[in-house]
């Protein structure tokens, strides 16, 4: 039987091998980039664009990605990563411990739908791009998300008939692709859903922040995985101010409901133990 090779030195410097940054004695590269050359010329929203993709955007593919991650970044407490930031911040745990509690709430259901909706984008442009109808192919995803009784991701919102983010991130989008910024296939999909649910429905469905987002994503050729990662790094900033704030109000256990309020009891009536 043969023995592995004992580990090289190459071995152990290879092991988190990366293309994203270099980092040495005195040098700190990103993607290339030496830091020093990027620090006051390279704003935040192109440095994740940087990190993240590779290169730099363009003024265009900056401003929207700019768009859509300040639209995000806070919803005041009713949201539920919020209101885990300030009762876990008046539980000692300090800020980096309340974001990280904040965060991890940000699953499937809140903070997800971004990533579920672009990935419905990708897949109705590739029916479009096989030859498909755009409005008949936006008629049967929506009658199979009611099919199943499901709702249509990036659609709807239990807090606002309206989204008030919605129109001026259509208004971007709309604007980029006239000027030939973006291909626009992706704003013409989100538009024509939105039609289909408003033919199918009593009420019309408007789209909501995650639709809105999910599309300038899309037309900016992220891949669906990351719209959830760009909602964290946005949604951070809101739970960071709310987090800091709560800290100065120097509650103590601060629960869900303010004392002297109980949740209330549905359990089994009151029943003692034989003999008390």
């Amino acid at each position: 039987m043969t023995m592995p090779a004992s580990p090289t030195a190459a071995d152990a410097a290879n092991w988190w091998s990366t293309g994203v940054s270099r980092i040495e004695p005195d040098v700190i590269q990103y993607r290339g980039y030496p830091v020093q050359e990027l620090i006051g010329a390279v704003s935040f929203v192109d440095t994740i664009w940087l990190l993240v993709r590779g290169d730099l955007p363009t003024p265009a593919q900056s401003a929207l990605l700019e768009a859509a991650l300040m639209s995000g970044a806070d919803h005041g407490p009713q949201a539920p990563s919020i209101a885990v930031a300030r009762m876990a911040i008046t539980c000692g745990i300090g800020l980096n411990g309340a974001m990280a509690s904040a965060v991890n709430t940000l699953g499937d259901v809140h903070g997800g739908a971004g990533q579920e909706c672009l990935g419905l984008l990708h897949g109705m442009q590739r029916r479009v791009d096989a030859g498909q109808d755009r409005a008949e192919v936006a008629d049967s995803i929506v009658a199979g998300y009611r099919e199943r009784g499901g709702f249509v991701p990036g659609f709807g919102h239990r807090f606002h008939r309206h989204d008030p983010r919605r129109d001026p991130l259509l208004t971007l989008l709309q604007e980029a692709a006239g000027r030939g910024e973006i291909s626009g296939d992706h704003l013409a999909n989100i538009t024509a859903l939105e039609s289909a649910l408003a033919r199918r429905g009593s009420k019309p469905v408007p789209m909501n922040i995650d639709g809105a987002t999910a599309t300038i994503y899309a037309e900016l050729g992220f891949e669906p995985e990351l719209a959830r990662g760009l909602f964290v790094l946005s949604r951070s900033v809101g739970i960071l101010a709310h987090a800091w704030e709560e800290s100065g109000s120097r509650r103590r256990i601060k629960g869900p409901l303010p004392p002297p309020m109980t949740a209330p009891y549905t359990g089994h009536a009151e029943r003692h133990l034989p003999g008390h």
